[in-house]
């Protein structure tokens, strides 16, 4: 909320809009001897560094990247992607691609598009800050449905949809979601599109973790070939953040509206990281290489913390996530709000369960990210958030 004194001059959007509590927090974090399990960052060691300089060198060494460039995105780039949904199961073409800036700009053109004031947007509870902000800015009625160990649970939905409920769209994180890590089952994927076919809403399904599991098998594609699908894609934890390359996949009336209210946006992402991006992917091979190298390493960070917090704080409750960089914890009888501030006098952080609540009462839980804390010093991490919470 605006303080200043030109505040009255903002619009009332501005006005209304609140800023992530866990952006927020990460400035408190950061302090030196903190040991941040807050931040949904992925680790910097692991960044293709060497590759990276070496693509951009490729790219402006022949005057690549330096142009204006399409509103819907470099060509190559949409023809690799789309290919590469079409070999996870999902056919699709150029024409159904748009490629963001990240995909948190993709949820934002989506709802410039999509969601008018008083729309209904269902979206999972708890529910992932970044993607309920984008959404906030059109003013839509929020209608959280429970998360549990299997994602979204879908039948609770549908029994809504009976009783007369009418969304403009779903919203849900169906692999390793944030925070709770959690994977939407074949089963309850394969209800949604049916939900969303018969009710005539549309599913936004955000993957921005897909690619990072290290252990179990990969769960079926979202509804493939369902023009009641949209899905967000991202280089941001595979590749690196800073490139700010994301990509939308929808049906092509979506995927114009979208283009055009882009073009008002930024006119394109980034032709330069585009470029860097398309020069990796299409080296035959390199990314899939490249993505096996992370997820032992990102198991290991796991494994680290799922160690230490049943050594050190027994009581806590919590199911393995089986990739992402999140694990969801509950501590019967805490108040997580409540005991930031010590924690971080303590020297550690954590994002409080109530950071992603929509209606549940979550002030119990908090959300664990081992992405970025060596895995030697998770141990002390846990042993501080220990001592905080007793």
């Amino acid at each position: 909320m605006a303080t200043s004194t030109s505040a009255p001059l903002l619009s009332r959007q501005a006005l209304n809009a609140e800023s992530s509590a866990i952006r927020d927090l990460l400035r408190h974090a950061g302090r030196p001897g903190v040991l941040s399990l807050a931040g949904g960052l992925p680790a910097a060691a692991r960044f293709p560094v060497a590759e990276i300089a070496d693509a951009a060198a490729a790219v402006l060494g022949r005057g690549e990247g330096l142009q204006y460039g399409l509103t819907e995105g470099d060509a190559q780039l949409r023809e690799w992607i789309a290919a590469r949904h079409t070999d996870q199961g999902s056919p699709t073409t150029p024409a159904d691609i748009v490629v963001t800036t990240g995909s948190q700009q993709a949820l934002d053109l989506l709802t410039r598009v999509l969601v008018d004031p008083g729309d209904t947007v269902v979206v999972g509870d708890p529910c992932y800050v970044g993607a309920r902000q984008a959404l906030a800015s059109a003013q839509p009625e929020f209608v959280g449905v429970r998360v549990d160990h299997h994602g979204l649970v879908v039948d609770e939905l549908g029994e809504q949809l009976s009783g007369g409920l009418r969304p403009k769209l779903v919203y849900v994180v169906a692999n390793f979601d944030n925070p709770t890590g959690a994977v939407l089952s074949a089963e309850r994927r394969h209800r949604l599109v049916e939900l969303a076919e018969q009710h005539g809403f549309l599913i936004v399904e955000d993957d921005p973790y897909g690619a990072l599991r290290y252990q179990g098998e990969a769960a079926p594609e979202m509804g493939p070939g369902s023009d009641r699908v949209v899905r967000l894609r991202t280089v941001s934890k595979t590749l690196a953040p800073g490139l700010r390359v994301g990509w939308m996949v929808g049906p092509p009336w979506l995927i114009e509206a979208v283009t055009i209210a882009k073009q008002a946006v930024d006119l394109h992402t980034s032709t330069v990281s585009q470029a860097v991006v398309r020069e990796l992917v299409t080296r035959p091979g390199w990314l899939d290489t490249h993505i096996e190298t992370l997820r032992p390493w990102y198991g290991n960070q796991r494994d680290a913390l799922v160690a230490a917090l049943r050594e050190t704080l027994p009581e806590a409750e919590f199911a393995e996530p089986q990739g992402g960089m999140f694990l969801w914890l509950r501590i019967p009888g805490s108040n997580a709000q409540e005991i930031l501030p010590v924690a971080l006098e303590r020297g550690v952080a954590f994002v409080p369960g109530a950071a992603f609540a929509v209606h549940r009462d979550l002030a119990d839980h908090v959300r664990l990210s081992f992405a970025t804390v060596d895995s030697a010093d998770l141990p002390e991490a846990v042993r501080r958030l220990a001592h905080v919470v007793r």
